[in-house]
């Protein structure tokens, strides 16, 4: 099994969740963040007075697939997140030892 950890633009997670879907991911967790990468913020001017905006808005995908979807699963939030533009986010993708359904007792693929 595999997690992958995504940061995406905030406006594009609706298109990702979607190509999620379509490929057969059944779930996923989202959370909304603050970070910088290489853009390191930005400027912006409100009322007149310029502000400096260290911390730019992302989301944060979490999403467990097998071993075997996980290129797959890679492969459509790359494509449905890009804009082409900086800031579009990253993508980590780790090793999960076990997973466990809480409901049923569930573990390992059958879980996800």
């Amino acid at each position: 099994m595999k997690l992958i950890i995504a940061t995406i633009k905030p406006f594009k997670l609706e298109e990702v969740r979607t190509a999620l879907t379509d490929i057969g991911v059944k779930g996923m967790m989202v959370t909304e963040i603050k970070g910088y990468g290489v853009q390191s913020g930005h400027t912006e001017i409100y009322r007149g007075a310029e502000y400096d905006i260290n911390y730019v808005p992302k989301m944060k995908l979490e999403i467990v697939v097998t071993a075997d979807m996980a290129e797959q699963a890679v492969a459509a939030i790359e494509e449905s997140a890009k804009t082409g533009k900086i800031g579009d986010g990253k993508i980590f993708v780790l090793d999960v030892e076990q997973a466990v359904r809480v409901r049923t007792g569930e573990t390992g693929d059958d879980a996800i």
